[in-house]
């Protein structure tokens, strides 16, 4: 009973962040499996497939490396993981085009691109690349974190390679696509700065949890939670508010295992965490200011959005 009340409880709260009007948004999604039409390809038919996707192929790659691909162990054997885990596309698809429908609301010149599934070589550095006409999803980085591709990868890391993380990966990029990359050189700066990213995942993916928003384990995301106004008395006690030391980026808002506080407990802490503290300023100062626009809250200074919010856990 109170699992199905917690479950029950968790739907109303989902629901009630999603926008009605950009769910009846009527939307059309083309999706291109190119792995499997890749994986099937003969060297003879090379030429055609090239024909057909003109833009998947590079002219400075010779067909001599194509064919050479084809016909690796290795690439025979990521299509078949593949495959395994992505027989079809159907439930990803639904969940991109959810996406898209906020997008095309919240930016209504928005132009779709056609998705394409690709399956390379484990670059978890570019899982994915967003274009003005063209989405390409490495299939391969999503096979699930227990992936035996993923066995050399450091946990954390390995972490991310999943699903689960897909429409978010989507979001930054789209993101990265509307961001002034110029800001300050301050630790508040850069928080923000994620915030911001961070709360337009809030208004585009609301279907999705606030954990799969910033990479987050649940337990990552209680924490988080739980230890806010300890984080921020830290950050405060120790002036790295306005600090310029980069250090910090490294420390606290760059890709890690775990934040680095010097303390005995940053083995439990989470990763990332200046973004999450940017994260609650920016909605902070939404919650206050709740007619800014999209474009107006991207283009304000961390300065302004931190004065504010009037932010205090």
């Amino acid at each position: 009973m109170l699992l199905s009340l917690f479950l029950f409880l968790s739907s109303c709260d989902n629901n009630s962040k999603l926008n009605s009007e950009a769910e009846n948004l009527d939307i059309n999604l083309d999706v291109e499996r190119f792995d499997l039409q890749f994986a099937k390809t003969s060297p003879d038919e090379l030429p055609a497939l090239k024909s057909k996707y003109p833009n998947l192929f590079p002219n400075q790659v010779p067909d001599s490396l194509w064919i050479a691909k084809m016909q690796s162990d290795l690439q025979q054997e990521i299509n078949t993981e593949v495959q395994k885990v992505f027989p079809d596309f159907k439930e990803e698809k639904g969940r991109i085009e959810h996406f898209f429908k906020y997008a095309k609301y919240y930016f209504p010149e928005y132009k779709i691109p056609t998705v394409y599934t690709l399956a390379e070589e484990v670059n978890y550095k570019q899982k994915l690349v967003l274009t003005e006409d063209a989405l390409l999803i490495s299939l391969d980085n999503y096979l699930g974190n227990g992936h035996k591709f993923y066995q050399g990868l450091p946990e954390y890391i390995a972490f991310q390679q999943d699903v689960e993380f897909l429409i978010s990966d989507i979001a930054e990029a789209f993101a990265m696509q509307k961001f002034n990359p110029k800001r300050s050189r301050t630790f508040l700066s850069d928080m923000i700065y994620h915030g911001k990213i961070l709360y337009l995942k809030d208004l585009m993916m609301p279907f999705e949890s606030d954990a799969a928003k910033i990479y987050y384990s649940k337990e990552q995301l209680k924490w988080a939670e739980e230890n806010e106004t300890e984080i921020w008395s830290f950050f405060v006690e120790r002036n790295l508010i306005y600090s310029t030391d980069n250090r910090l980026e490294d420390r606290f808002i760059n890709l890690a295992p775990y934040s680095k506080f010097y303390l005995e407990l940053d083995n439990e802490s989470s990763p990332r965490i200046g973004q999450y503290i940017g994260w609650e300023i920016v909605r902070d100062y939404m919650d206050k200011y709740p007619n800014t626009s999209i474009n107006e809250l991207l283009e304000l200074q961390s300065d302004v959005i931190f004065k504010k919010s009037k932010y205090k856990p």
